[in-house]
């Protein structure tokens, strides 16, 4: 039996609602559909389908390896995949502390091949989706009119979830936490 797993690290609760605020103030629709702020989180590797022996050989990895210390995140304004004039992808930038998590993305990275996953296709690009867009949109005039979002927070930890999926679209579920 195996589970639909990831790696994430979480927002704080203050980041959270503050951006929950931030949109809503900005007097605007997100497009496409948008991300629930209780599934808000800067995925730093995907996993997929994952055995209970593929999950323990990956946070046996990341607590012998994860030698990253706990760091500042700040963040910026919004931006598309895979471009702001055909966006499938809407996003809010990460700032401060990308370097910290690419470092966390390439530990994760060496973690999943370690426990017999198949090479990362993508480069990791540290970011916080907002909204999944189909059909594609041209997002321009939204990233230029919002403002760099002015709050950061700290992260001392990098969390395992399970992702449940149904017809309303996934709900995540913190397995386990491996602090930084």
């Amino acid at each position: 039996m195996s589970d639909r797993l990831f790696l994430a690290v979480d927002l704080t609760d203050d980041v959270a609602h503050g951006l929950a605020a931030f949109l809503e103030d900005k007097t605007m629709r997100l497009p496409g559909r948008p991300t629930p702020p209780a599934n808000w989180h800067v995925t730093i590797r995907f996993l997929g389908s994952t055995t209970a022996l593929q999950r323990d050989r990956i946070l046996e990895f990341l607590d012998e390896h994860l030698a990253v210390e706990p760091f500042t995140v700040s963040f910026g304004g919004l931006g598309a995949f895979p471009k702001p004039s055909r966006a499938t992808v809407l996003w809010l930038a990460i700032e401060r502390g990308a370097e910290q998590l690419a470092a966390m993305a390439e530990i994760s990275e060496r973690a999943a091949q370690n426990a017999g996953f198949e090479p990362e296709g993508r480069p990791f690009h540290a970011h916080l989706t907002l909204a999944r867009i189909r059909p594609p949109a041209n997002v321009v005039p939204l990233i230029e009119r919002v403002p760099r979002f002015p709050l950061s927070m700290e992260v001392s930890r990098l969390t395992l979830y399970r992702s449940h999926l149904d017809g309303d679209g996934a709900t995540y579920e913190a397995i386990e936490a491996v602090e930084l």
